[in-house]
């Protein structure tokens, strides 16, 4: 089978990785342009951009989908289905129509819960305890495309997002290779979404990696591992931007965002109706650190606010 496979991050990269590994025919990758990254600002390549090449794939890279010579470069690769995982880029009907078999989604959420941007995120900072990879069909619709398989996992209460990401990228793998099978044997399942249960994972804004302290302890929590380790949670403190990567439930009281206690173990601090213990933070310009070398080197004081 012919395929053409469209993506750009590390989540894609592990789906293109376990189709070469498959052996599958991939006759062409399509990626995100090359971006700036560094202090240098030197043009890196996408993972997926490297993975292809590595393999001797043939990459292309358009800043437009809707562009008359792209839509004929995917014409001509002759491919039965096209695999998109994290593209980046929502697919026009001119592309979606070319396939035999379709356009085929590496979703990371069990849908129709968490449509959009920001599944994995979105998951982990609502509390979610079970989550998953869907394989659907796309159309113009936003991850509202028939239902082809799903595969469930648990999400513990401990689990970043990134260690959620990293779970995920490799379950999107297998199952789009449990795809190809079914697609093999000429007996793909298509099943409607229900619209009842759709609830949607925006993308993350920086408002959202402000911790306030007005949630609850829990909730505070969720945020925290939800936006680690990227794009982060962050506070402010005698003036100076702190990201905080790690927290947990504390059992003090007081005003949201006053510093309860400080110690080896962690920084308490009020918050909604209880208290968390940050135990991970990171200054501006330096590396992560445990709370008990943060509060070595950091003035932090009990009875001071953070984001005063």
């Amino acid at each position: 089978m012919r395929i053409v496979f469209m993506g750009t991050p590390e989540f894609a990269a592990k789906a293109l990785e376990a189709l070469i590994h498959d052996g599958q025919d991939i006759v062409l990758a399509v990626s995100q342009p090359d971006k700036p990254k560094g202090r240098g600002y030197r043009l890196e390549p996408s993972e997926v951009k490297k993975l292809a090449l590595a393999h001797g794939i043939e990459v292309i890279t358009p800043n437009t989908l809707k562009d008359e010579s792209v839509i004929e470069k995917l014409k001509s690769a002759n491919a039965d289905v096209f695999i998109v995982a994290a593209y980046g880029k929502i697919l026009p009907k001119a592309v979606l129509d070319i396939p035999p078999l379709g356009c085929i989604n590496i979703h990371a959420s069990l849908l129709p819960a968490l449509r959009g941007a920001a599944p994995i995120n979105r998951a982990i900072m609502e509390g979610h305890t079970k989550g998953g990879i869907t394989i659907m069909y796309m159309e113009e619709g936003l991850d509202t495309g028939d239902i082809i398989l799903q595969e469930e996992i648990a999400i513990p209460p401990d689990m970043t997002a990134g260690e959620y990401h990293d779970r995920l990228a490799v379950l999107g793998g297998e199952c789009i290779v449990r795809f190809l099978q079914l697609a093999e044997s000429g007996n793909i399942p298509r099943i409607k979404q229900d619209e009842s249960l759709a609830t949607y994972a925006k993308k993350i804004e920086k408002s959202d990696c402000l911790v306030t302290f007005r949630m609850s302890p829990q909730e505070t929590v969720n945020q925290i591992r939800g936006l680690n380790p990227f794009p982060g949670a962050f506070v402010f403190l005698n003036g100076k931007r702190i990201k905080i990567y790690q927290a947990k439930i504390g059992a003090k009281t007081g005003e949201p965002g006053e510093i309860l206690a400080v110690s080896r173990e962690g920084i308490e601090v009020a918050c909604g109706d209880g208290s968390v213990v940050l135990t991970e933070l990171c200054c501006e310009g330096k590396c992560r650190m445990g709370a008990d070398e943060y509060v070595c080197g950091n003035k932090v004081e009990i009875g001071a606010f953070f984001n005063v």
